[in-house]
């Protein structure tokens, strides 16, 4: 199988990204290579394109699979296993997010909960407690809003994407009728004195 030059710019490129974001440099251009490929590829083709020998493009594949990341399909009349990429880039997206959430954030999470459950009584262990509790709390939200991103359909999330640098701007509006309509709130309220005195004279009428 033959890669024209585009696409082995593109593969060998993505293998080298993966190995900086903790992906095996073989399983990403195996990835990169199913993910432009116009068809399902089988383990034998996988391995003429990329130069790999079949076991570690096995590897490759069965830590693909473990990562929800690639489609096993059949063809009539052969036995081999073919594989492919999602279609859906947003699909992608989501599956690598909670994947890596699942992997790297949930156990940190863990660790940081049973760390603030621990009885210290040296300063510097619970100084150093009090920034892991930090710690806790904005991953714990950063996951929580990533959390009901996810839930988003694709056609409100790209709206939301786009929104861009408008997000702040709406925030800052909001602050400030928040501010405005609590001042004005304040304004319109008498003194407690003032309704005390008008509950007094009430009362002896």
């Amino acid at each position: 199988m033959h890669l024209s030059p585009l696409i082995q710019r593109f593969v060998l490129h993505f293998g080298e990204m993966g190995s900086r974001w903790g992906i095996n440099r073989t399983v990403g251009q195996i990835y990169a290579l199913l993910f432009t490929a116009s068809r399902p590829l089988n383990a034998d083709e996988i391995a003429e394109a990329l130069g790999f020998s079949r076991s570690n493009v096995s590897i490759g594949l069965k830590e693909l699979e473990s990562w929800n990341l690639v489609k096993l399909s059949h063809q009539p009349g052969d036995r081999r296993e073919y594989f492919s990429a999602p279609d859906d880039v947003w699909a992608i997206f989501r599956t690598l997010a909670e994947e890596r959430r699942r992997r790297e954030i949930d156990p940190t999470l863990s660790m940081l909960r049973e760390v603030q459950l621990e009885a210290v009584s040296d300063p510097g262990d619970r100084h150093a407690q009090e920034r892991m509790k930090e710690m806790y709390g904005l991953i714990l939200l950063v996951t929580s809003w990533f959390g009901e991103i996810q839930k988003l359909d694709v056609a409100t999330l790209e709206k939301l994407m786009k929104l861009g640098s408008k997000v702040n701007k709406l925030l800052d509006v909001k602050d400030k009728l928040s501010l405005a309509i609590g001042g004005k709130a304040r304004a319109g309220t008498p003194p407690a004195s003032a309704v005390k005195a008008r509950t007094t004279r009430t009362r002896k009428e």
